[in-house]
Parts: structure tokens; C-alpha cells; sequence
């Protein structure tokens, strides 16, 4: 982390100031390791590989920080050489595409596909993650004067209330503990008339087909390294299957809801070897999390309204349902 970049943290524990280490490892600007005090409570965080660490290395996201520390680029538009990711990030939050001066939070980063579209605004963007899965986002965005990467808890983040312009959240609070708790706490870092977008995924007709849900009980609790392997294994022998059955009409659906394999043939312009890829990447993704938490639309209409947002807007989207509004001025 930039020493610059202090102004937007405080300490999880009481919201207190906090000061760089006596004991740091850096250059003139650059942090690379050391240690954040609280000048309040006196807690010490350590600064590991360039990015602050607020939370504990083993938590419920650990499936996360396996999943993208595995596919560190699979998802990057740079990548695949599509627009993929680029396309929902802008679609999802109908934000500018030039935000010089403005500041973004982003909320559940993972391994940095959307932060590659934030920083392209060129917004300062602060990128926090549950997940281990900091260090591929570090990889690519760590050394940008423009990004921050902090490996903290949604339920107490480690930053300054009212200090971001806008809060981004996707495909991060349907794996939550508690959902409605995780958006509840957004609105707080976001300055009066600043933007919230978040995603969720939906309950709808399409969840009962969903046969992951059936297994997710088993799967959720093998070990990572024999969950991915044994799907990767699984995905490479049923593949000559689900791309023959992904060009019927109602192809996608079928691989999804008998094979339990993510197929996105039809839907992304990705060659047969990198949807292949990514059948792997969300077959994993949907077997392997400790929560899966999908929403009615109601819900999160009333989360928005209790928030007191207004031009707000929610719909059904990319994830399943999208969120928008503007937090009130007074």
C-alpha cells in the first residue's frame, strides 16, 4: 500500500486513527511490510506483501481465496480478449466511464476482475476482500497509485465512514453469514448522495432447477484441493457431452441442472478451451461456499427503502438481481 493511502482506513475495532509501524519494510512511498496502530485502542494490523490485513489468514471465504488464487486471471477481460467483464461492470452500475477526482469501494473484490474496470475510470478505488484472494488482485492492481487492496471484513471494515462517492458490491453478499446484516453496513462508508450498487442472487423458478443446492450440503465440506480436482476431472470427461447438449435450445440449462456444469456456451463469446475453463471456475464457485444465500426481489427492494435510498432502482440482472440508489444528502 501507498503511504498516501492511510487517509482512507481506520481501525475495525473502534473506528480509531490509525499510524504507520516503527518496524516497516518499504520505500520512500510503498509499504511492502510492517504493521498499522491504532493511536485509540493500540491493536496492531499487519501489512503482509503490500496489502493491510485486518482479519484472520483462515475464514468462512476460504473457498474463495482457493477459487481465485487458482483462476487469478481467468475472468479478466484482458484475459480473455472480451468485453465480458467490462460490459457488466458498466451495465450493473450505469456509472461514467471517467471518474477522475471521485473515489470507489469495492466489496468483495476477489481476484480483481472489476477492479480492472474501476481503476480504468480512473477513480481512486479501495478493493477489499475476505479472502486470500487479495494477493491475486495485488498482483495485478497492488502498485497502482489509483488502488488500495485490503483484506478485511465487510461487518466491520477497516475505513473511514462517509469517505467514498461510490459503494460497489458483487457477487459477494449472497455469501454472507447473514445477507440483509452485510448490505445494511454499505451505506455507512458512502458519502451523502454517493451511489450504491450491489447484486444478489434471485430466488426464482430457475433456483428449484438448480441441482447444486442438493449437493452443496456434501460438497461445501470437502477440502478445496480435492473438491477442485475431483470438478476439474469431472468438467475434462463430461465435456465432449455438454457441448454437443449446449446446442440444443434449452442446452444451457440441462449441463447446468442435470450435470451440475456451468456452461456459457451461447451466452459468452469465449473459445470452446476458455468456456471450458470457466465450466470449471463456476462449477467449483457454486459447489464449494459455506454460504449460498439467494433473495426475493421484495427483499432486497425493502433493504434500499429501510436504508432510506432514493432513485432507487431494483431488478432482475447479470447475478440474478441488481440493486441501485443514491443515498439521501440530509
Amino acid at each position: 500500500m501507498y503511504r498516501d493511502h492511510l487517509k482512507y482506513l481506520a481501525c475495525p475495532s473502534c473506528s480509531g486513527e490509525l499510524t504507520i509501524g516503527s518496524k516497516v519494510i518499504s520505500d520512500a512511498e510503498f509499504l511492502e511490510d510492517g504493521s498499522l496502530d491504532c493511536v485509540s485502542c493500540g491493536k496492531s494490523f499487519p501489512i503482509v506483501r503490500g496489502v493491510p490485513r485486518f482479519v484472520d489468514t483462515s475464514n468462512y471465504a476460504d473457498s474463495f481465496g482457493w477459487e481465485w488464487t487458482t483462476h487469478a486471471r481467468t475472468q479478466y477481460d484482458s484475459y480473455t480478449r472480451t468485453t465480458i467483464s467490462q460490459d457488466r461492470f458498466f451495465d450493473e452500475t450505469r456509472w461514467p466511464r471517467e471518474l477522475n477526482g471521485e473515489t470507489i469501494l469495492e466489496v468483495g473484490c476477489g481476484a480483481g476482475r472489476f477492479t480492472e474496470q474501476a481503476v480504468s475510470t480512473g477513480a481512486m478505488v479501495v478493493s477489499l476482500d475476505y479472502s486470500v484472494a487479495v494477493d491475486a488482485n495485488y498482483a495485478s492492481h497492488g502498485r497502482l497509485k489509483n488502488s488500495l487492496i485490503v483484506q478485511g471484513d465487510l461487518y466491520a471494515m477497516p475505513l473511514k465512514p462517509e469517505r467514498f462517492d461510490r459503494v460497489l458490491c458483487i457477487g459477494v453478499l449472497q455469501h454472507t453469514p447473514a445477507v440483509g446484516r452485510a448490505f445494511a453496513g454499505l451505506p455507512r462508508f458512502l458519502k451523502p448522495g454517493g451511489k450504491l450498487v450491489v447484486d444478489v442472487y434471485a430466488i426464482n423458478w430457475k433456483t428449484f432447477f438448480k441441482s447444486y443446492y442438493l449437493l452443496r450440503p456434501i460438497t461445501k465440506r470437502i477440502p478445496h484441493e480435492e473438491l477442485y480436482a475431483a470438478i476439474r476431472r469431472y468438467v475434462n470427461l463430461m465435456w465432449p457431452l455438454v457441448r454437443l447438449i449446449g446446442k440444443l435450445p434449452s442446452g444451457r440449462l440441462i449441463n447446468k441442472s442435470l450435470f451440475v456444469i456451468s456452461d456459457y456456451r451461447g451466452r459468452l463469446a469465449l473459445s470452446d478451451d476458455l468456456l471450458k475453463e470457466w465450466a470449471i471456475l463456476d462449477t467449483f464457485d457454486g459447489l464449494s461456499p459455506q454460504f449460498d444465500r439467494p433473495q426475493f426481489l421484495s427483499t432486497v427492494k425493502r433493504w434500499f427503502a429501510e436504508a432510506g435510498f432514493t432513485d432507487v432502482e431494483v431488478f432482475p440482472g447479470y447475478n440474478g438481481i441488481v440493486g441501485r440508489g443514491t443515498k439521501p444528502v440530509d
